[in-house]
């Protein structure tokens, strides 16, 4: 078991510091800049031009981390798909963005429409071809489990959804996404008892430290749609996978307060003419409060260390 979580995970990250530098450079070259929305905090116009898409670098090394175990752990597969399926509509996003020099990509009609495909065929599978039921553990219960029967599939894409939504709205700091998700990543190691995704799961991890090493304060290169998408599709699956998904409330607390921020000060605005927050996603409400934005970080990522904690309690 220790084989199946330390192999992948240090092959993962390796591979992302060996590799690292080549696709900054390469980023450089393509002239793929972030470009920065105006109405969003001034400090980050600096950031203006720094290399995006560097989901792909966690992408791939997660896929060098893992690979060498699908034979042995067959599921493992099925977060991969996940994880790659919506990484490619993240990656597309990125693409029209960087290509169209704007900072809108796919159509939100276009965004939903590839998530809802990915989280449809997802709910199939796991109905069908994974072997597991249609319960999910209740945390605090002592080991309970609720039996979802009808809902389920409903239940899986709701969840997925809202999940892989709350990853991208994360993914505005440096290093923010990339730090709540190792800290997630570790917690759904600590459960994996005998589900079989050990593999996947440290190799995620050694490819997010290894991606940090490029992404923290100041950032040399930013995941973008293709990795924020990823990762909320990581988490979501793997949840899934070991039965989980209600845990998500505790462990991703940061996605679902980020794209709950959004949804009340949007709903909020178009009442009221009023805003609640200074600006969402919230991160950025602390920032224009003053808060550096190492410290959003570092607040952020122990607020979900302490989630994770309780859910591990809870478990």
């Amino acid at each position: 078991m220790n084989f199946q979580i330390a192999v992948p995970a240090l092959a993962a990250f390796v591979f992302s510091l060996v590799t690292g530098p080549a696709m900054l450079s390469f980023l450089h070259r393509l002239k793929f800049g972030q470009y920065i929305r105006e109405e969003g905090p001034q400090s980050h116009q600096k950031k203006s031009g720094t290399p995006t898409m560097g989901g792909v670098l966690i992408l791939a090394s997660l896929l060098v981390g893992s690979a060498f175990f699908i034979p042995s752990c067959p599921r493992i597969v099925a977060v991969l798909l996940v994880t790659f399926g919506f990484g490619l509509i993240g990656f597309l996003d990125d693409y029209i963005k960087v290509v169209k020099k704007r900072n809108l990509g796919l159509t939100p009609a276009q965004k939903m429409g590839g998530q809802l495909l990915v989280a449809v065929a997802f709910s199939i599978y796991l109905l069908r071809f994974s072997g597991l039921d249609t319960c999910l553990r209740i945390p605090f219960t002592g080991g309970m489990r609720l039996d979802l029967g009808l809902f389920y599939i409903p239940a899986v894409i709701f969840i997925m959804l809202g999940t892989v939504n709350g990853a991208n709205f994360t993914d505005g700091l440096d290093g923010l996404a990339s730090s709540v998700t190792a800290v997630i990543t570790v917690f759904l190691l600590a459960v994996a008892g005998g589900s079989g995704i050990h593999p996947v799961l440290g190799a995620m991890l050694g490819a997010l430290l290894g991606f940090l090493w490029f992404n923290t304060n100041p950032a040399r290169v930013f995941m973008g749609d293709t990795g924020s998408l990823a990762l909320g599709g990581f988490v979501v699956s793997s949840a899934f996978i070991l039965q989980i998904p209600l845990y998500l409330p505790f462990i991703a607390i940061i996605y679902f307060v980020e794209v709950l921020s959004v949804i009340i000060q949007v709903s909020y605005y178009k009442r009221t003419r009023k805003r609640v927050f200074k600006m969402a996603p919230i991160h950025h409400h602390y920032e224009l409060s003053g808060w550096p934005e190492t410290k959003v970080v570092s607040i952020f990522t122990i607020v979900t260390a302490v989630a994770c904690l309780l859910a591990y309690a809870a478990y």
